[in-house]
């Protein structure tokens, strides 16, 4: 039996009982909420032409399209269309805004990347700067290392040391020469050769090794291309230098040192000494440096022309020289100028460490002590150079 969807108040079609159509005045939405087919879809989700559908009924039973399926599919599209509004967009320019995303974040791992491999190359770049591990290790142990001085070679390093020695007619067992030759080494290898000596060509890492333990912060000697192997170090007597003295018709110099234990100080001592016309340098054998290959090269040679002694006391050949009437005179911040000394005639200057200066005992057995006058901001000299203005103006006043 034929019926109407609405009849002439208005209501709709809810259901059927008996055969018969029931009707009943709904809002709109409210059969959605009850789960019954065919009610008005609730909100504003469907376009114009979707209601329009959905009012006449027959287009979507033809479809074959169930009312939750099409609730399901409507329902996506319409919050992609809320949420496209909600942001100002359509579909194309929100697809567009997450490539921009997506670029932003590649760009932004991209940065990450270049940054972490920048810092990987300069991890690279440090560690070819300090070298391998095994590079490393090798540079800091010398300086960690100690050598017993008496396990030290007996070696004269460096081209002026080496060839003040064979002029000066020292004894020397052998030489070791790298194997690049210039000028100099020519020079030097000429006058061994002129002297019979036995010279050996090697390669420069064999003398890095050998000088390895008179370098200092972990580098090795500065042995210039060439060393030379010697008996020994040939000390000689305090007598030995009084006697020089006389040989030559002169009133004694003799430079005593009061625990100078760094060899760069000593040596620059002694050089000074033989240049200033000293007839030679005392040192003890306690709390002092001796006369190694690191000495010879500081002193560019000087210890071959340089009589050298070294005593047990120093107190007791202060005494010695004072009866051979020598003054002795000690190198202190709180004694006399030097203009105002007396230096002329027999003399010895005493000069003690740095820092600790010449100690009381020794200070007490001097005749005087003198100072040399500063101008500037610093308090003192160092302990060689100080040595070396005393000598040369005892030199000066000899010359008057």
């Amino acid at each position: 039996m034929p019926y109407n969807r609405k009849n002439g108040n208005n209501e709709r079609v809810i259901g059927f009982k008996d055969g018969q159509p029931v009707y009943k005045r709904v809002n709109r939405g409210e059969s959605r909420r009850n789960g019954e087919q065919g009610s008005a879809k609730r909100g504003s989700g469907y376009g114009r032409g979707d209601r329009e559908r959905f009012r006449n009924g027959s287009e979507e039973r033809r479809s074959g399209r169930n009312s939750d399926d099409y609730r399901s599919n409507r329902s996506s599209d319409s919050r992609f269309e809320r949420d496209s509004n909600e942001r100002g967009r359509t579909g194309g320019e929100y697809r567009h805004s997450r490539h921009e995303v997506g670029e932003r974040d590649y760009n932004r791992s991209t940065e990450g990347f270049e940054r972490r491999s920048e810092g990987f190359n300069r991890k690279i770049r440090h560690t070819d700067d300090r070298g391998t591990g095994a590079e490393r290790a090798f540079a800091r142990e010398p300086q960690a290392q100690t050598f017993d001085e008496a396990e030290l070679p007996n070696i004269i390093m460096g081209r002026n040391p080496v060839k003040e020695a064979i002029k000066a007619g020292r004894s020397i067992d052998r030489i070791l020469v790298t194997n690049e030759h210039d000028g100099s080494l020519n020079e030097i290898l000429d006058l061994a050769y002129g002297a019979n000596m036995v010279v050996r060509n090697v390669d420069r890492s064999k003398l890095d090794e050998i000088c390895l333990p008179f370098g200092h912060n972990g580098r090795t000697g500065n042995h210039q291309g060439i060393i030379a192997y010697v008996p020994g170090v040939e000390y000689c007597e305090l007598s030995d230098i009084l006697d020089y003295a006389n040989e030559r018709g002169e009133a004694p110099f003799v430079i005593l040192l009061d625990g100078i234990e760094d060899p760069h100080n000593l040596g620059s001592i002694i050089r000074s000494a033989e240049c200033a016309g000293a007839h030679g340098v005392v040192i003890t054998k306690r709390r002092s440096a001796s006369v190694t290959a690191t000495v010879v090269k500081t002193s560019a040679g000087a210890t071959e022309h340089m009589r050298i002694a070294k005593v047990v006391n120093l107190a007791a050949a202060i005494e010695k020289l004072k009866e051979a009437g020598v003054w002795v005179a000690a190198a202190d911040m709180g004694g006399e100028p030097m203009y105002s000394a007396d230096l002329k005639g027999a003399f010895a200057l005493v000069v003690g460490a740095e820092g600790e200066g010449v100690s009381r005992l020794v200070k007490e057995k001097c005749d005087y002590i003198i100072s040399v006058p500063l101008k500037g901001e610093m308090e003192s000299l160092n302990a060689s150079v100080a040595a070396a203005v005393i000598m040369f103006e005892k030199v000066r006043q000899d010359a008057e």
